[in-house]
């Protein structure tokens, strides 16, 4: 079936530290995305037409563009085109980071407008300043509806690390790849038994966290 392959020399080790890679660049890549995307969600509800203008066309480059196009353009196009020397890493979490916020962003007016307006008239009505009808109120509230769904982002940024394969990082993808080839002669099956492994080392990641949403979602519907 393939399996032999992981238990020669450090294979299995080296998956282990490509999956370790990835975690790292999606790690980083989820807290700059959250942070960012809660500014610039709020920043969405203001109903500045320059803010929607710049938003829309933010939103709209990226559902359109494929992510491994924006480490294309990034890596390969962007870097060479402004002198800089960016690394691959670098490269990823910048692409990751810009559609992580877009997304997040997203969430949180969604979110935000869904609060009906009478929430912010009674806050107003018994004194409640901005700032505080969003600690007392309105963040309360989101935070309910915006977990779950932030939650599902993060399994999909998880995932969606893998592309950074194609820029030249050895993450878990490309260190089965160099697996697979090194031992194509020995074992002709490696490519089933080491694909199924990162499969299972992605699903070990990702299903607690999936399992953790969907516990929320049942416990604050009821």
């Amino acid at each position: 079936m393939g399996f032999e392959v992981l238990f020669k020399g450090t294979n299995m080790l080296r998956l282990l530290g490509g999956l370790g890679v990835a975690m790292k660049i999606s790690l980083i890549s989820i807290a700059i995305s959250i942070a960012l995307g809660i500014i610039l969600g709020m920043l969405m509800t203001l109903k500045n037409p320059v803010i929607n203008v710049i938003s829309r066309v933010y939103l709209e480059i990226v559902r359109i563009m494929p992510q491994m196009v924006l480490l294309f353009i990034v890596f390969f196009g962007f870097t060479k085109a402004m002198g800089l020397n960016l690394s691959a890493e670098l490269s990823s979490i910048i692409v990751f980071s810009f559609w992580g916020t877009a997304e997040m962003s997203d969430l949180v007016r969604s979110c935000l407008i869904s609060i009906p307006a009478i929430q912010y008239e009674s806050s107003a009505a018994l004194g409640l300043s901005k700032l505080q009808t969003y600690v007392y109120v309105i963040i309360p509230q989101i935070g309910r509806r915006l977990i779950p769904l932030s939650i599902n982002l993060i399994t999909r940024m998880i995932k969606t690390t893998s592309l950074v394969m194609m820029i030249g990082i050895v993450e878990v993808l490309k260190v089965g790849q160099q697996i697979i080839e090194a031992n194509r002669k020995s074992s002709p099956n490696a490519a089933f038994g080491v694909f199924a492994t990162v499969f299972l080392l992605y699903f070990v990641v990702c299903w607690p966290i999936s399992t953790f949403s969907r516990y929320l979602e049942k416990k604050w519907a009821n």
